[in-house]
């Protein structure tokens, strides 16, 4: 885990603003950072979704999707929940979760790219969603109270956060006692070096920054999480996987 490295985090934002553009275009986003025109049945972003869960969604949130999982289906979301989704781009997962937590409930997406918070804004007045709100902000320092929050969901974004450590003290710190995360994310065999992981990908395409099992772990507990548990689900380049990671903060 590093300090926080502001050149990182202005590339991220460019890459990731430049997907919000094109999708509001009407063109395809990429996948996870990458390149215009890159085919998204790659094995990062592909069939992620079910057409029931997308179904009555707007196509400008579908297309924006750039994750690495579904985190609104393993965070097991219930009525009356507030949940908060870390770098929530384009907002597909607030709209889901938003479904899931009821009119009783709250869905905050957290973003800190311009042009993904006026994407997600106007594909949660297209879906009608009420019960959402978009934030401005870094997931190193998320701009809500203190234990305010049930659930944290993330798709493939903590691997693109500079100061990882930063990231998980911020997650210990909003979730309520008893509270749990839900996340999917880019995680490296315990044997690869980081510069392995970079060879295998670049930062903005999700691979590069990724920790490693143990580091994930690690990071997690240090920051008081328990019932810590990461559960591969496909493998996206050679020792890299797309994972379910669980946790909760201790009563």
């Amino acid at each position: 885990m590093s300090t926080p490295d502001p050149s990182v985090t202005d590339v991220v934002r460019e890459k990731y603003g430049q997907a919000a553009l094109r999708v509001m275009e009407g063109k395809s986003s990429g996948c996870c950072g990458s390149a215009p025109g890159t085919d998204c049945s790659d094995p990062i972003t592909a069939n992620l979704y079910t057409d029931g869960e997308t179904a009555g969604l707007p196509e400008e949130a579908v297309r924006g999707s750039l994750g690495c999982g579904n985190p609104t289906a393993l965070a097991e979301l219930h009525a009356g929940e507030t949940v908060l989704d870390l770098g929530s781009g384009g907002g597909i997962d607030v709209l889901l979760s938003a479904r899931r937590v009821g009119p009783t409930g709250k869905a905050y997406g957290l973003d800190m790219t311009d042009e993904m918070l006026s994407l997600a804004r106007e594909n949660a007045a297209k879906a009608g969603a009420t019960n959402v709100e978009f934030l401005k902000g870094q997931i190193e320092a998320i701009p809500l109270p203190d234990a305010s929050v049930d659930v944290i969901i993330s798709n493939c974004v903590i691997n693109l956060a500079s100061d990882k450590r930063a990231v998980f003290a911020e997650i210990a710190r909003v979730l309520r006692p008893g509270g749990r995360m839900g996340v999917s994310d880019i995680v490296a065999d315990d044997t690869l070096t980081p510069k392995q992981r970079a060879e295998r990908g670049s930062y903005v395409g999700c691979i590069a920054g990724a920790l490693s099992f143990r580091e994930f772990r690690s990071g997690l507990r240090e920051a008081g999480l328990v019932d810590i548990e990461l559960v591969p689900t496909r493998r996206v380049a050679d020792g890299m996987h797309s994972v379910i990671v669980r946790a909760t903060k201790a009563m």
